[in-house]
């Protein structure tokens, strides 16, 4: 996948399109991920020793991985990524910008 967890990114599509987050959990089985602060969702949740209360929940859901783009750090726009080799490891480069993001 094109982002992993603690990554900033922008959702590019859908009604949360335009927002800004950072990537909580990576499901990359499933090509989801949970962004902090977008598409949250109600959960209903039953009581249980560790919630003696119940009842509805706030949270984030995921959201497809293609409808999000990262963030590139020189310029604070979405940018696609692209993979190289760089001193024999594997890391992910911005293609807006040419920078490496890891």
């Amino acid at each position: 996948m094109h982002v992993k967890k603690g990554d900033t990114v922008v959702v590019t599509r859908g009604k949360h399109k335009g927002q800004t987050g950072t990537v909580l959990l990576a499901l990359p089985e499933d090509q989801k991920v949970v962004v902090e602060g977008v598409n949250i969702v109600k959960k209903h949740v039953k009581p249980n020793p560790g919630n003696s209360a119940g009842g509805i929940e706030e949270r984030e859901g995921a959201l497809h991985a293609s409808k999000v783009s990262l963030v590139d750090p020189e310029t604070g726009k979405a940018t696609r990524v692209r993979k190289q080799v760089v001193d024999g490891k594997k890391v992910r480069v911005a293609v807006a910008s040419g920078k490496v993001i890891d």
